[in-house]
């Protein structure tokens, strides 16, 4: 690969990785700051006032036969994926909920071998397994709760993401990335209204730092992350996106150390270490496949 698309391959990666990042630092904001027990409510203020902002500022309507693909889109990447993540996240510890949401890049090999025809080099392969096992290393526990319910929820919400992705990067809409982002996540967001008003009610009276901090997963955690990852999805091998989503769980465990004096054992730092390894692995691998 030269140089100059080499520069550009990895800076797209530096781009797309900030979205799971800012999407890791969501679970410190909604622990300390938001009201507790509406986890359906903070899935809509985060996606559909950013979808109508997207939307105001693109002014771009789809053409009328991407509608249905659209809305398909809309439903795996932001509104069914978001419901059943929190679903899981209720009913699941947050580490076997991540260990399980780590499969993504798996599934995307799979959609991309037995329907494109594309076989995953060995690397990858054995980076995004790498990438579970470093996972279930860092994050899970000899008193992990195994709940089917929440096993159930994690792991079609994994396949929704993932589909999604591989739909994102296959159909290739002729939208603006910034309008596309915007799309979804109106439609995603319109999805869980009735959820979250028949699941968590009305809201009540918020203070300055509730608000604020409702802002931050709107403006930050839907309207900038998913622009950056969606544009990393028209840019990137869908396999090497699905590898960046790792980096949201690592990107917790980091703040809650970091901020929140949480521990971090030794086999835990050996964990992530392993984690960071297979994403730079299937990164490495993208870009000399050119």
């Amino acid at each position: 690969m030269p140089l100059t698309a080499s520069w550009r391959y990895w800076r797209d990666v530096m781009l797309t990785a900030a979205a799971p990042a800012i999407w890791g630092s969501t679970y410190i904001v909604t622990s300390e700051y938001l009201p507790p027990d509406r986890p359906f409510t903070a899935a809509l203020i985060r996606t559909l006032p950013a979808g109508l902002l997207l939307l105001l500022l693109t002014r771009r309507l789809p053409a009328r036969r991407d509608g249905w693909r659209l809305m398909a889109l809309g439903a795996l990447n932001i509104g069914i994926f978001q419901a059943l993540l929190f679903i899981a996240a209720y009913r699941l510890p947050g580490g076997l909920a991540a260990v399980l949401g780590a499969i993504q890049p798996l599934l995307i090999m799979v959609l991309a071998w037995a329907v494109d025809g594309r076989t995953p080099s060995r690397v990858t392969l054995w980076a995004s397994l790498a990438g579970v096992l470093g996972m279930a290393v860092l994050l899970l526990s000899p008193q992990t709760v195994y709940e089917p319910v929440g096993i159930a929820a994690a792991l079609f919400g994994a396949a929704c993401m993932a589909a999604g992705v591989w739909l994102t990067h296959r159909w290739r809409l002729d939208l603006p990335v910034l309008a596309l982002t915007g799309w979804q996540l109106l439609i995603g967001g319109l999805m869980l209204v009735p959820v979250a008003w028949l699941a968590d009610g009305p809201l009540p009276a918020l203070t300055l730092s509730q608000l604020s901090a409702y802002a931050y997963l709107s403006l930050a955690g839907a309207l900038i992350a998913y622009a950056l990852w969606f544009r990393g999805v028209a840019r990137l091998p869908t396999v090497a996106v699905a590898s960046l989503g790792l980096l949201s769980p690592l990107t917790a465990v980091v703040l809650g150390w970091v901020l929140l004096s949480q521990s971090l054992t030794g086999s835990a730092l050996a964990g992530l270490v392993v984690v960071l390894a297979s994403v730079l692995a299937v990164q490495w691998t993208a870009a000399r496949r050119g």
